[in-house]
C-alpha cells in the first residue's frame, strides 16, 4: 500500500526543518498540518515557513484560505486528501508536517462529518437558555456533556460554546473523533513525533515569540484588523492573534500581550504533546538527545529508510 510520512509535534520543537529533510530525502512534497498557516496574510504569527523554505520543497496548504471565511475540519480533510492523491499521482511521498491534532486524524481515519450537520431546534433551545439563564448556565452545561471542549473554550463565548454543545448532544463532538478506529483504506501512515525536554522546548516557544515581535507581529494583526477582521473571526483566535488584539482594545499593556502569548504557547505545547502521544505506532525523537539537528535528521531518515518508504 502507498506510505505517507507524517511530522507531528509541540509548536516551536522544529517540525518545519524536519519535514523539509524528510522529504527531500524521500522524493517527497509537504502537506501543512496546521489550522493558522492555511490562512493569507496571517504570516508572522502562524510561523508559517518562509519564502526560503518553501521554495525548497513544495508546499500544500498554506497561504489558501482568507481569514474571513469560515473554515472546518471536513474541508480541510477534503483538501488535504486531495493534495496527498495529487503527489502520489506524480511518483512522489507526501509529507504531513504540523501541530494541529484533529487535522491529522481527519487524514489518518475514516471520519464521518456528514453527521455535523446543524439541527436548528436544538440551536434555538440552546440559545434561548442562553438568554435565560445566563452564559454560566449554558457553560456548565457544557462541561457536564463535554469536558474537554469546554477546557477549550471561554465560557463568555457564548456562541462557541452553544455550537459545542450542538456536536456534543448529536454526537459530532470533537471528543469522539480522537476514537476513530477506522485508518483511511487509500494509504498507510509512517508516523514521527518529535519532542525536546521541556526547559528546551519553553526556551524555544519564548524565544519564537520574541522573535514575531521584531518580526511585526503587532504591526500584522493591526493590519489584520484594519482588513475588517476582529476577534470573532475564528482565523483571529489563534495564539499570538487574540493576545495583540487584547492589547489594542487596551486589556493590558504591550509586555503582558507577550507573555500571555509565551504562556499560552506553552499551554499548547502541553496539549499537543497529550493528543500525539495518544497515537500508539507514533515513532518518538527526543531531538535534544542529540548533538545537532544534522544527527537527529540523520537518525530518522535512517529509521524511514526501514519503514518501506
Amino acid at each position: 500500500m502507498r506510505k505517507i510520512i507524517a511530522v507531528a509535534g509541540p509548536t516551536a520543537v522544529g517540525k518545519t526543518k524536519y519535514a523539509i529533510e524528510t522529504a527531500k530525502a524521500f522524493n517527497g512534497e509537504i502537506v501543512s498540518c496546521d489550522s493558522m498557516q492555511l490562512y493569507k496574510y496571517m504570516n508572522i504569527g502562524s510561523a508559517k515557513p518562509t519564502a526560503e523554505e518553501q521554495a525548497q520543497v513544495k508546499h500544500w496548504l498554506v497561504d489558501q484560505i482568507d481569514p474571513k471565511e469560515p473554515f472546518s475540519v471536513a474541508r480541510y480533510s477534503e483538501m488535504a486528501r486531495a493534495a496527498i492523491d495529487d503527489i502520489f499521482r506524480r511518483g512522489k511521498t507526501p509529507v504531513i508536517e504540523g501541530g494541529t491534532g484533529l487535522y491529522l486524524n481527519s487524514i489518518l481515519y475514516e471520519m464521518d462529518f456528514s453527521g455535523a450537520s446543524v439541527d436548528m431546534e436544538l440551536r434555538s433551545t440552546l440559545e434561548n437558555e442562553a438568554e435565560l439563564f445566563g452564559p454560566e448556565y449554558i457553560y456548565n452545561k457544557l462541561k457536564e456533556t463535554d469536558p474537554e471542549a469546554a477546557e477549550r473554550i471561554h465560557p463568555n463565548n457564548v456562541k462557541k460554546v452553544i455550537r459545542a454543545l450542538e456536536g456534543a448532544i448529536s454526537g459530532n463532538s470533537i471528543a469522539d473523533f480522537k476514537n476513530c478506529n477506522e485508518k483511511c483504506k487509500d494509504y498507510d501512515a509512517i508516523l514521527i513525533g518529535l519532542t525536546r525536554n521541556r526547559p528546551e522546548l519553553y526556551d524555544r516557544i519564548n524565544r519564537r515569540v520574541d522573535i514575531m515581535v521584531e518580526q511585526g507581529l503587532f504591526s500584522e494583526v493591526e493590519e489584520l484588523l484594519e482588513m475588517g477582521l476582529d476577534e470573532d473571526d475564528i482565523s483571529m483566535k489563534g495564539i499570538g492573534y487574540k493576545e495583540v488584539i487584547g492589547f489594542f482594545d487596551g486589556l493590558y499593556s504591550q509586555q503582558e500581550a507577550i507573555d500571555l502569548i509565551k504562556k499560552n504557547s506553552r499551554h499548547l505545547a502541553k496539549r499537543q504533546l497529550t493528543w500525539f502521544r495518544r497515537y500508539e505506532d507514533m515513532k518518538w525523537f527526543n531531538l535534544s538527545e542529540y548533538a545537532n539537528d544534522e544527527d537527529a535528521v540523520g537518525e530518522i531518515i535512517k529509521w524511514l529508510q526501514t519503514q518501506g518508504i
